[in-house]
């Protein structure tokens, strides 16, 4: 697409992703591993979180990583036909371009890559976000990895008076204080504040944003709160698990599309984790991302056995 005025602006890694799904479990030292399925597709959780709006209907321009040669290909194929505009992304001539390589099996993957060498260079390989494209947005979407440009893209969403999601940030950071939604993983807890419970952590988000804080545990329950209201709780929906790559980023997506449509707090934290729900009941993601009758399904279906006193869980 060409229009200036996406939908959703998003910020951040965007790549291209070998992903191995293995027959007969995990990989084990010295042992012989089936692989039962394997891709090359779009990847990263700027570049996941654009396929998995698509999907829902909404139209995105996404910008960050530098794209190389061997991966542009297969990314303009990708997105031809769909609302995902990639005209703010800069394409190199001399560079195969950033990927990496993920090893599947059920409730287990093991991504590897470069990045630590990447970002030990001390060279730039992402874009700095441009205002235009953020000013003429609704919503936003930033990843936390690229330092002062991810920074840059938060004070233009201020200035503009756009509402963003962010990912992984800590409690002092100015991309936290400032969101409007920040999905905090369980990685993002373990490193940060290790020893603590997730009720503790929360209580440290919450006195420095008027944002939403949500703090996601695999498959344990969420807490999501804002400043000075008591934490709220919610199980994800039960679902048989193929892979769990890209769960997180279309967990990202979902509260994207919820903040969009102006849903409620616990609206948006249900839609987001059905989403994430329908995506690792599936692999590859990007060839089957979820769709809006999916998930509306999915979440009125679950309501429905709570009524009738059928299902546990969210």
């Amino acid at each position: 697409m060409k229009s200036n005025n996406a939908d959703v602006y998003l910020f951040g890694q965007v790549l291209g992703t070998h992903s191995f799904l293995l027959r007969d479990g995990f990989l084990k030292p010295d042992e012989y591993a089936e692989i039962k399925d394997q891709y090359f597709l779009p990847g990263g959780e700027t570049g996941t979180a654009a396929t998995v709006l698509d999907s829902l209907g909404v139209s995105v321009r996404m910008d960050g990583t530098w794209i190389g040669t061997e991966v542009a290909p297969m990314l303009k194929a990708f997105y031809a036909g769909k609302k995902v505009d990639l005209s703010s992304l800069h394409f190199m001539e001399d560079d195969a371009g950033v990927m990496d390589y993920v090893v599947i099996a059920g409730l287990v993957r093991s991504p590897m890559g470069r990045f630590q060498t990447l970002f030990a260079s001390g060279k730039r390989w992402w874009n700095v976000p441009k205002e235009d494209d953020i000013a003429g947005c609704k919503v936003c979407a930033i990843d936390p990895f690229f330092m002062e440009e991810s920074l840059l893209a938060a004070d233009l969403c201020r200035k503009h008076k756009i509402p963003y999601v962010t990912i992984d940030s800590p409690h002092d950071s100015p991309l936290h204080k400032n969101a409007a939604v920040n999905v905090v993983s369980k990685e993002c807890t373990g490193e940060h504040y290790k020893g603590m419970s997730a009720e503790e952590i929360m209580k440290l988000m919450q006195q420095e944003t008027d944002g939403l804080t949500i703090i996601t545990q695999g498959g344990g329950e969420m807490l999501y709160a804002r400043k000075g209201e008591e934490i709220h709780h919610m199980q994800p929906f039960s679902v048989q698990v193929k892979s769990t790559l890209g769960a997180g980023d279309t967990f990202k997506a979902g509260c994207v599309y919820g903040l969009l449509r102006g849903l409620s707090d616990e609206e948006l934290v249900r839609y987001a984790s059905a989403c994430s729900a329908i995506a690792i009941s599936r692999f590859p993601l990007p060839l089957n991302p979820p769709r809006l009758d999916e998930v509306l399904a999915l979440i009125q279906g679950v309501q429905g056995s709570r009524r009738s006193g059928e299902c546990r869980g969210q």
